[in-house]
């Protein structure tokens, strides 16, 4: 395997140049455990913490190495272990507020917490079992534009389903400009027309609840049984966190994919200009609105509330973006 492989590319190279001379080695974050890393280097994967001052240069937890991650590393003779001294400029990142509330003061926490680095493209995965929600997707394509990276859609378990079309139709509605993707995982040969997605140094992300088959789509890529596959519950419809840890893998027709374990909490971050591209329709239509600072709720000559009196939008559309605005207007405003 190279650094190339791997995604590495002129971008990093001309970033690392200036940490070369003090003997570093590159390398990229491939997977991430509690408290360690591991990294390759193209040559060999190895063991990694980040020195003590890289912590405390970070001006927050955003800036602190990610699974995805280019970094310089100092390899510790031949232990199999390296110290993570500097982190590359990413190019992209994939970031939420992080879940919770403070302890001392019981408040939602305003910390932005990055997932994932370096990613070109995000699957966002939902299953047509229990698992489809439009509302749900909608946050995901935000979270994604603001991220830097492009997306697709996949509705996995197609065979649970009577009519997985009037599903696709349905996202068609929100995003009429993103991919999607209709398949059963477990079916390996469904799995092709996603090979055109993946090329040399490319990095992909799935992204999901748990429980949507991302595990199976990464198993099917690779072509063998690499992470674990849990059963979904009948009795509440989820599906049990089989993946523990963000984990880059290398396919055998090129490409990166990275697998991450289904999230619970979704909390934004970013900036109202970042639904711009996931409600682009209602963005166009509050153009046309009288009022430049119209709320589109009871307001004159308002075409959002045009559009949904025709039947053009639909309410459940309109309420979330309203929802994520508030959201991330709120978290502009604690910031």
């Amino acid at each position: 395997m190279t650094l190339k492989d791997l995604g590495w590319n002129e971008y990093f190279a001309d970033r690392f140049e200036p940490l070369r001379h003090k003997g570093y080695v590159p390398a990229r974050i491939v997977r991430g455990e509690k408290n360690y890393f591991r990294v390759c280097t193209g040559d060999q994967e190895l063991t990694a913490r980040f020195a003590g001052k890289l912590r405390h240069r970070a001006d927050g937890r955003s800036a602190l190495p990610v699974v995805g991650d280019w970094v310089a590393v100092k390899v510790q003779g031949n232990q199999g272990r390296a110290v993570i001294q500097d982190v590359l400029d990413r190019r992209t990142s994939f970031a939420r507020n992080l879940p919770g509330r403070r302890k001392s003061s019981g408040r939602e926490r305003i910390e932005q917490q990055v997932i994932a680095a370096n990613v070109d493209l995000v699957l966002i995965v939902s299953g047509l079992d229990r698992d489809f929600n439009l509302r749900r997707i909608e946050r995901y394509l935000t979270l994604v534009a603001g991220s830097g990276s492009a997306a697709a859609i996949i509705l996995n378990k197609a065979d649970l389903c009577d009519d997985p079309q009037y599903y696709a139709r349905q996202v068609e509605t929100i995003a009429p400009e993103i991919p999607i993707y209709v398949f059963t995982a477990r079916d390996v040969d469904q799995l092709k027309p996603l090979y055109a997605l993946f090329s040399a140094g490319k990095t992909v992300a799935l992204l999901g609840s748990s429980g949507v088959g991302k595990s199976t789509i990464l198993n099917g890529l690779l072509g063998e049984q690499r992470q674990k596959i849990g059963e979904v519950s009948d009795a509440v419809g989820k599906g049990r966190h089989t993946t523990s840890h963000r984990e880059l893998f290398v396919l055998p027709q090129g490409g990166i994919l990275m697998d991450n374990p289904g999230m619970r909490e979704l909390h934004l971050w970013g900036d109202t200009e970042h639904l711009e591209e996931s409600f682009a329709d209602i963005e166009e239509l509050a153009l046309q609105c009288r009022f430049s600072d119209c709320a589109h709720r009871s307001e004159p000559d308002c075409a959002v509330r045009a559009a949904l009196d025709e039947g053009r939008l639909s309410q459940g559309r309109l309420a979330n973006y309203q929802k994520l605005k508030n959201e991330l207007g709120r978290l502009k405003q604690r910031r």
